[in-house]
């Protein structure tokens, strides 16, 4: 799949001489290690893995779960950038299309990265569903890094989750947001600048409480959500 690039996070380009797919080889070593080792460990606070805090949310464009688009991730910062995409990601949009540019235009960004065949990323999702009616104008989404499309599909409608899953066919946005334990959230305020990212299960007061933050920062930020 083919926003204006941003000072704050590198270029989104993978080591010299290897392609999408053979680096993120590696990142499933990492993954399946850094699951073993931490498990249903946490990290509450901003930055632990993932992007950093005060850093902005590195853009793309993927194919929703449930839409008929397929293809890789778009993550180009600017046009022409090759296997990164030949448009800006955050200039790709429509039906079918997760567009994280278009969340963070919109309001405060809960972003989420799964596992298909992880069950507790499959069960922070769902608690993200059950808090989500109670803070309208945040945006949710969640993207499912690699594994089999089918399944992901069967899973979006069995738990019949409201926000928007992307499928990342190769796993490169993994990469761009240093997903190291599945579950992990990223929350960002409107204009993509990232809060806090938490890695692993969170219990039910724990996310309202980074929701409650996340909406304060929100409103600093001259952010109001729609009135109830």
């Amino acid at each position: 799949m083919s926003g204006p690039p941003s000072a704050e996070a590198p270029e989104p380009r993978l080591p010299a001489g290897v392609s999408r797919y053979g680096w993120f080889l590696g990142v499933v070593v990492v993954l399946v290690i850094a699951y073993v080792t931490l498990n249903t460990a946490r990290s509450h606070g901003p930055g632990s893995e993932g992007v950093q805090a005060g850093a902005r949310m590195p853009p793309f464009a993927a194919p929703l779960a449930l839409g008929a688009i397929s293809g890789d991730v778009n993550v180009a910062r600017r046009a022409g950038q090759g296997a990164a995409g030949t448009r800006p990601a955050c200039d790709v949009r429509g039906r079918g299309i997760l567009n994280v540019c278009e969340l963070w235009e919109r309001g405060p960004v809960v972003l989420a990265f799964l596992a298909t065949r992880g069950a507790h990323c499959t069960a922070e999702l769902d608690a993200l569903e059950r808090v989500r009616g109670g803070h309208p104008g945040v945006q949710f989404a969640a993207v499912s890094i690699r594994g089999d499309r089918a399944d992901l599909r069967a899973l979006v409608r069995r738990h019949a989750w409201g926000f928007p899953v992307a499928y990342d066919r190769d796993g490169i946005l993994a990469n761009l947001y240093g997903v190291a334990v599945c579950p992990q959230l990223t929350f960002a305020v409107p204009g993509g600048r990232v809060t806090a990212t938490t890695v692993g299960e969170l219990e039910r007061g724990e996310l309202e409480q980074k929701l409650g933050v996340l909406e304060r920062a929100a409103r600093a930020a001259g952010w109001r959500p729609p009135a109830r």
